[in-house]
């Protein structure tokens, strides 16, 4: 998917961002329950290329012995999930032939997949059954990301500036498109209730009627959609998961609108 060609520089746009929100009533973040002590935390599936889980380069020796930083998006989604970080979604293969397939979904009722290096075939065949046995699915697929990322182009650690978009999108009935001459300005929608600030967003369409019952949501820059037994909340942004500044007092809006989308 191509960049805009008049997109200002992330620096820009960061300060863009700040000035925007600054002058901004639309969006204030609700404050979020305490978790109860005496339930567990529900599990979250993670899959994405953006350092939500894990601060950017973060060393292995760091990740061993447990002394990496805690982002402040992971912090904000641990206050409601027990998050579990993925690399696949298909079934991987047991160590002999023998050994069965271990299913990195099975026994996860919520999913969130946020700003993907790409799904594989055998992914895109895992997400749709998974969704349409009852799973509950976030999926953000920004088309031009906005935050600063001190890595070059090219460096495998790098998030992903402009998602593909998995053909299981298609499959759901629902297309993703981008207007590259759109304002490099922050923009306040609603979505299942909950603020959701976005900041050059794609545009979500119904390319299928027949293919699930979706519905259009925030301006256009997302979707509802009843899938089988399940539900896929598609955002063609990833701001909110980005920018601090977007997510609300301690990511409380972050963790409102994931919530409020897996319901």
């Amino acid at each position: 998917m191509p960049h805009p060609r008049n997109r200002p520089p992330r620096a820009a746009l960061a300060a863009l961002l700040l000035a925007a929100l600054a002058g901004c009533e639309a969006a204030p973040a609700k404050p979020s329950a305490p978790p109860s002590d005496a339930a567990p935390a529900e599990r979250l599936g993670l899959m994405t290329s953006l350092p939500l889980y894990w601060p950017l380069g973060t060393g292995i020796a760091a990740l061993a012995d447990g002394t990496a930083a805690v982002p402040w998006q992971r912090a904000a989604l641990e206050r409601a999930y027990a998050i579990e970080p993925l690399d696949t979604l298909s079934p991987i293969p047991g160590l002999t032939p023998d050994a069965p397939e271990t299913d990195p979904l099975a026994g996860l009722d919520r999913l969130a997949v946020v700003q993907p290096r790409g799904l594989s075939p055998a992914d895109n065949v895992a997400l749709d059954k998974w969704v349409r046995g009852g799973g509950r699915l976030l999926l953000a697929l920004d088309p031009a990301l906005t935050g600063e990322y001190d890595l070059p182009l090219g460096d495998p650690r790098r998030p992903v500036d402009a998602a593909p978009i998995p053909p299981v999108v298609a499959r759901w009935g629902l297309a993703v498109a981008f207007d590259e001459g759109q304002a490099g300005t922050v923009r306040a929608e609603m979505l299942a209730g909950e603020p959701l600030p976005l900041a050059l967003a794609g545009t979500v369409r119904i390319a299928d009627p027949a293919a699930a019952d979706c519905t259009i949501a925030a301006g256009g820059a997302a979707a509802r959609c009843a899938v089988g037994k399940g539900r896929v909340t598609l955002i063609a942004d990833a701001g909110i998961f980005e920018h601090p500044e977007l997510a609300g007092e301690n990511g409380a809006g972050l963790s409102a609108l994931v919530a409020a989308a897996l319901r």
